[in-house]
């Protein structure tokens, strides 16, 4: 029982990073990334859609990327939903068949902007680590009766090594996102 609660609490933990490292790939820095637009929603026939479902989005050079819609229909509310998307500063524009989406070169004061956010987004994180860590405990808690209470302090142990180790992670991949952000 104890060890399918941690089990439960590592793969939440190891998700709470991946989505973590995932929001921190939407922030932009100086070049031009295909996930910049990954969170992008579109509104496809008054359904909420992921802009990688309606185009295929590439790099056309460090400074730009090319938006192919797959529906042509679609073009309109892919631009809108593209010039929509907060803390991207890029125009699109739109040819008829494709979106091109030139991206400025970020000022100091922008890239000292993006790092707020990305630690933000940290933050946000490490709490989702530590709330998966107190239902853990919680839950552990509520089989002190079954199991004891030697066992029950143990595998707290445990769960707050394991919560060290992911806040870590965290705190790794915020330093990589900051050193790429500022680095001119």
């Amino acid at each position: 029982m104890i060890d399918e609660v941690f089990a439960d609490v590592r793969e939440r933990m190891t998700k709470a990073v991946e989505a973590a490292k995932d929001n921190f790939a939407t922030v932009r820095t100086g070049r031009a990334n295909p996930s910049l637009l990954q969170g992008v929603q579109v509104d496809y026939y008054g359904t909420p859609t992921p802009l990688p479902q309606l185009a295929s989005v590439q790099n056309q050079d460090a400074r730009s990327l090319l938006v192919t819609p797959y529906d042509k229909g679609a073009m309109k509310e892919i631009e809108q939903a593209i010039r929509d998307m907060p803390n991207l500063g890029a125009n699109p524009s739109n040819d008829g068949s494709v979106i091109r989406l030139a991206l400025p070169e970020l000022t100091q004061d922008r890239r000292k902007e993006f790092v707020k956010i990305v630690k933000g987004k940290a933050e946000d994180a490490r709490v989702a680590v530590r709330n998966v860590r107190r239902h853990g405990m919680d839950e552990l808690d509520a089989l002190k009766s079954e199991v004891g209470e030697d066992e029950v302090a143990r595998a707290e142990k445990e769960i707050e090594v394991l919560t060290k180790q992911f806040i870590e992670q965290i705190d790794e991949a915020l330093k990589r996102k900051e050193a790429e952000l500022l680095e001119v």
